[in-house]
Order: structure tokens, then sequence, then C-alpha cells
């Protein structure tokens, strides 16, 4: 797939991958559109990349609300006349202790991760289908695979996403509409820099977002990396559960 003048829609374009694919994207000619709860760094962007070629907009969105995103995507496709690519990017991680266990933040986390990006999806399959071509592009995690200790609700929340997205891949296919889930590892960005243990194999913010890009132009169905860091995620979920517990624990 060429990339260039595609209308694409991205979430979470603020920061981290998300801002990181949408400069690379902008390079490529692509007329962009980015929904956010932040629009400050998106504005200026927008202000900063929007050529004669390609149109760049910024839409102030909380994609935990499902009437602002149908809204936002409303206008999307009003100015750009249709969305062929989503790159549902938006998402939250909150570690905690056990001892501090909050149903409300696990009612967060799945707000963003998991009902904001099926909002997008619901208010882009009516076109989609109508016209028989579309791209989704969910993010989702390596921590799909093991509830790690402290961030349970992230990894909980990540295996609902990669579940979700396969199913649509596996329907949507008659309908010539492509689903493509991306997994990274650990990449630096502001919500892994929060993080408070070893991140085995971290990898730089551009070289993610060169990766994705790369897998959308192959039209692939999962984009996943480092290499090593699947290996280990693909090992932990076959191992049994007293040993997965050891080495949980121990880390």
């Amino acid at each position: 797939m060429v990339l260039q003048d595609k209308n694409i829609l991205i979430t979470g374009a603020s920061s981290g991958i998300g801002f990181e694919i949408s400069k690379q994207l902008a390079g490529k000619g692509c007329n962009l559109a980015f929904l956010n709860r932040r629009t400050e760094i998106t504005d200026k962007f927008t202000n900063e990349h929007s050529t004669r070629k390609n149109k760049i907009i910024s839409l102030k969105c909380d994609v935990s609300r499902r009437e602002e995103v149908l809204s936002a995507v409303t206008q999307v496709k009003n100015i750009f006349g249709k969305i062929d690519i989503a790159i549902l990017n938006s998402g939250i991680s909150k570690r905690f202790k056990v001892e501090n266990f909050d149903s409300d933040f696990i009612r967060q986390t799945f707000e963003v991760n998991v009902l904001g990006m099926s909002y997008c999806i619901e208010a882009l399959l009516p076109d989609f289908i109508k016209l028989k071509s579309g791209m989704i592009v969910g993010i989702s995690s390596l921590a799909d695979g093991r509830g790690f200790p402290k961030s349970g609700s992230y990894c909980a929340s990540k295996a609902a996403v990669t579940l979700l997205l396969e199913s649509l891949r596996i329907e949507l296919k008659k309908h010539n509409i492509k689903v493509i889930t991306v997994k990274p590892g650990f990449v630096k960005t502001p919500m892994t820099d929060k993080n408070e243990f070893q991140m085995p194999f971290l990898m730089k913010v551009d070289k993610a977002a060169e990766i994705i890009l790369k897998g959308i132009e192959k039209e692939k169905r999962t984009i996943q990396f480092p290499a090593p860091t699947v290996f280990g995620a693909r090992l932990l979920k076959i191992i049994p559960d007293f040993i997965f517990d050891k080495i949980a624990e121990r880390t």
C-alpha cells in the first residue's frame, strides 16, 4: 500500500508513538486528522506541517466519550470526504499495588484503551463496509498474553484489544477491510518513562514508528517488535503457571 495522499485518522497523536507516526506520515504527504484530549501539541504540529498538497487537522476529542468520538469522526469525513486508514493509538497505563486496588483505575483504563477504540471503530465501519475499503490499525501490546504484577488493568485491556481486533479482522475480510494489530514491546515514551522497573530491549520511538509504518504498507496482519521481546512474550504465554508465577514474583 502506498500511503501518500491517504486520509488517515490518528488518535493519541499528542505524544509517544502516535506523535512520531504523525511526523513520519506528514513526510509521506498524507492528509492527517488528529483526535486528542490535549490539542496544544497537535495544533502546533498542524500549523507547522500543513501544506497545499496535504491537509492536517486537529480536533479536541476524549475517546472515552462515545458522542465526542462519533461527532469528531463525522467532522473528519466532512472535511476529507472519506477516511482511508484509522490508527487507533490512544492508551493509558495505571500501575498500582494490590494493596491499593481500586476498580476505578480499571474503569479508566478500559474506557480509553478498549471502549475508546470501540467507539472509533463503530464510527468508521458503516462507511468502510459501504465502500468495501478501509484499514483499521489498533495499537495493542506484547503485554497482552499474561497478567504482570501491578499492571493487571493494562494487560487485561490490551488482551481485550488484541482479541477484539482479531475477531474483526476475520469478519471484515469479506468486506475488503484490513485490520492490523500492532504489538510493541517497550518503547521509550512519556508513558514508559514512568515505569520503575527495568525494561529490556527498550526501543527508540522513531524506530518503533518506522516499523509500524512499514508493516502498514505491507498490510501485515500483526506488527510486533522487537524480536527478542516477541520471543520472550511467546515463551511466557506457554510456560506453566507455576513457572510464570516465580518469574513474575522476582521481577
